[in-house]
């Protein structure tokens, strides 16, 4: 029986009504995405359809999902919101914690003791307030809500950026902030811009090397890493329908990479086959009831001109494989022409490392195709040339490959399986020698391949390709190995070329796990202490912020003009600074040092204007919040892409940086930072970006008057005395403008509750 069946069931009851209401107030048919959303608000039916990309929309999601490394501010966050119970069905997943560097039990073991801490405060406040907590080992947390809690038609938000990876059973799954989490915990509306709509129309069906992975490859190609900010993706057509449900998840689960608010597919006997095999046979029951509602109506997809803002179409039986990178998710190269690529380019084409697994592609199916790429590997006589690691995406799947022997076949030509966790994919990596930041290349079938983010060699250059090309590649030891057409010289000297993988898309004798590592919530948590020492390195507790004084604000200092590409990893890196992630003045020590300064081109080198000497990003904005000088970070375009870490906000906020000005945000850090109480505003006029100078000084002259789609006006002061004015705009509505004024959402929300 599933997890939440009732709320699942009473969802359920709920939409045709909803869906007859909203079908009848837009006049027209629905897409999938329309069904869910409308059938999801918080409040009562609008008199007129909202406005696609323009409207602020209040929603009630059905679930909330967390990762042990957000899970700790969002968690301390609600512990400040005064309430005994989260409102809605709530887990942590203890992922991201586990360093990668010998093996599974070994390095599982060492998280366990290294980590006892958080681990401890983590399950302790599980307990008291009736969230699941998923112990370390138990898997990945977007694996795990895959197995476990996703639901065709349902609603969810998740604190990790992959959340939509659940849009592959149907769902609509965005990936938000911890104060985001809290408000849905909490019982509170959660607000979203009513996204627009990209269709993906897939004909065709998937051939020989080609895997779901290409499909998601080609479209990060096709619309950048900036191309899906506002938009959900919605595929269809015969070729959605010929996909796994993992295949599926793994299509949305890189869709954060294009800046997409989330993925998803209509309902399908895929779907079907996936609930039942996970011991789901009550949900499959439930959606076949109302499958109708859980998909797209018809006309939507014939015609998808009509009801889509954009429309893509892929004939699958014609896509290449792709490998896409260095340094960024969204350089896609057929596998035919990488090779070429490489040598224009200058790429390292010795292949150091291949690494299959992470939460994108950890499924039975990933793992049995490249499985059969190792059993030909030892029948043919190969092994892998280059270092070949395998991370399962959850213990049912580990449990389930070990019985099949696919973990053996993976030993036997020379690989290595971690623990069921993050890992590489999030920096948690001890590579070794890493530290000599050496030029050199590797291979993975994670989802992000930013500079320093597996390993913090900035040096490294990581490319994403499927598992079972990169179980290839790392047999070939080079770059722009083509399976399809190129051969190997194996151990008798032979020539030998591998065919095309296969595998299972569920396993044929069922799943089987022995410990699943859940832990279930005390029936009472009244009594349960949840213990922080005042002295831990660790966790802290939170100090509401101070709120706005409702002046101007005036002579505040640029700290950093960032230049470039500025995520999350940039601005709050993740590796070892993971285990500050419950304490934000020690995590504070590690705010922008990624990032690039634009006037010397070095990162965590900035001008102190107090003292006019160099120093590092936090020391130096340490200098000024000691002072009560105010800051401005200035960036460019896409600023926060990547990760939801909301960290990337507070340390900001922290440390007294009042406003960040950039080009244009990613879409879950702007928010992060409306919600932290900060000042997120873009350039009217791109090019004034180029006018801030490093000593400058900023007067926001008419701050006092913020209010909804006014732009607030800016006196930029050089060091030689000369003025320029600038105009900035700013997306809030009155609602994120009371956030503003109250220092955080999380204190109006005390506030109300007090």
């Amino acid at each position: 029986m599933a997890f939440d069946i009732d709320m699942i069931k009473k969802v359920y009851s709920g939409m045709d009504e909803k869906i007859k209401s909203a079908r009848s107030l837009l006049k027209r048919p629905l897409t999938l995405t329309e069904k869910i959303l409308y059938s999801h608000l918080a409040d009562n039916l609008p008199s007129t359809p909202y406005d696609r990309g323009k409207s602020y929309v209040n929603f009630a999601p059905d679930r909330v999902a967390m990762q042990d490394a957000t899970a700790q501010m969002a968690l301390l966050q609600f512990m400040q919101a005064r309430k005994e119970k989260v409102a809605v069905p709530s887990t942590v997943h203890a992922d991201h914690l586990i360093q990668a560097k010998v093996g599974a039990a070994n390095d599982l073991k060492t998280a366990q003791v290294t980590n006892k801490e958080v681990y401890d405060f983590l399950s302790s406040v599980c307990n008291k307030y009736g969230l699941g907590f998923w112990k370390p080992g138990a898997g990945i947390i977007h694996q795990v809500v895959l197995e476990n809690y996703a639901f065709p038609g349902g609603m969810m938000i998740g604190t990790d950026s992959h959340t939509p990876n659940a849009g592959g059973l149907g769902m609509i799954a965005i990936g938000v902030g911890g104060a985001d989490a809290v408000d849905v915990m909490a019982g509170m509306p959660w607000e979203l811009k009513f996204p627009k709509l990209i269709g993906v129309k897939l004909t065709g069906k998937l051939n020989g090397w080609t895997a779901s992975k290409d499909i998601i490859l080609k479209v990060a190609g096709l619309l950048t890493v900036k191309g899906g900010t506002g938009y959900i993706l919605e595929y269809f057509g015969e070729g959605a329908r010929s996909l796994s449900a993992t295949g599926k998840g793994t299509i949305g689960n890189m869709g954060a990479e294009i800046g997409a608010t989330t993925s998803t597919f209509g309902y399908d006997e895929a779907m079907e086959r996936y609930l039942r095999a996970t011991k789901r046979d009550d949900v499959a029951d439930e959606a076949n009831k109302i499958k109708e509602h859980l998909t797209g109506d018809p006309e939507t997809y014939e015609n998808p001109e009509k009801y889509f803002d954009q429309v893509i179409e892929i004939n699958l039986s014609e896509l290449e494989p792709h490998i896409n990178g260095p340094f960024t998710p969204d350089l896609a190269t057929p596998v035919s022409q990488l090779r070429e690529a490489a040598q224009k380019n200058g790429w390292p084409t010795k292949v150091e490392v291949g690494l299959i697994g992470s939460c994108t592609n950890s499924s039975y199916e990933d793992i049995s195709r490249a499985a059969s790429i190792a059993k030909q590997a030892v029948e043919k006589g190969l092994k892998v040339k280059s270092e070949f690691t395998v991370t399962p995406g959850s213990e049912q799947v580990r449990y389930t490959i070990e019985r099949d022997g696919f973990i053996d076949l993976f030993e036997k030509i020379g690989g290595k399986v971690f623990a069921n966790a993050c890992g590489p994919c999030i920096g948690m990596w001890a590579r070794e020698d890493a530290e000599k930041q050496e030029k050199n290349t590797i291979v993975h079938s994670f989802n992000r391949n930013f500079a320093k983010r597996a390993d913090g060699n900035p040096n490294t250059h990581a490319f994403v390709a499927s598992p079972e090309m990169v179980t290839a590649i790392a047999i070939s030891g080079e770059l722009g190995f083509n399976p399809l057409t190129d051969t190997l010289i194996n151990d008798k000297g032979e020539e030998v070329k591998l065919d095309p993988p296969s595998g299972f898309e569920l396993p044929p004798k069922g799943f089987e796990v022995k410990e699943t590592g859940y832990q279930e919530p005390a029936k009472d948590g009244s009594k349960v202490e949840v213990a922080v020492s005042p002295d831990s390195k660790r966790l802290q507790l939170l100090t509401p912020f101070e709120p706005w004084d409702g002046k101007n604000l005036m002579g505040a200092k640029l700290l950093i003009k960032a230049e470039g590409k500025c995520t999350t990893d940039h601005i709050s890196m993740a590796g070892p600074w993971l285990r500050f992630r419950g304490h934000l003045d020690n995590i504070s020590d590690n705010m922008l040092i990624g990032a690039v300064n634009a006037f010397n081109h070095e990162t965590n080198k900035v001008k102190n204007q107090i003292t006019g000497e160099y120093g590092k990003v936090p020391e130096v904005q340490r200098a000024y919040k000691a002072k009560g000088i105010p800051t401005v970070v200035v960036g460019d375009h896409n600023y926060g892409e990547g990760s939801s870490r909301e960290h990337a906000a507070m340390e900001p906020r922290h440390l007294g940086v009042k406003v960040i000005l950039v080009k244009s945000f990613a879409r879950i850090h702007e928010t992060n930072l409306k919600k932290q109480g900060m000042l997120a505003l873009t350039f009217e006029n791109e090019n004034d970006y180029d006018k801030i100078r490093e000593d400058d000084t900023f007067n926001f002259i008419d701050l006092e008057q913020f209010s909804p789609n006014r732009p607030v006006t800016i006196e930029v002061v050089h060091s030689d005395g000369s003025k320029e004015t600038i105009k900035a705009l700013h997306s809030y509505n009155e609602q994120q403008i009371s956030w503003y004024k109250a220092g955080s959402a999380l204190n109006l929300i005390a506030r109300k509750n007090a």
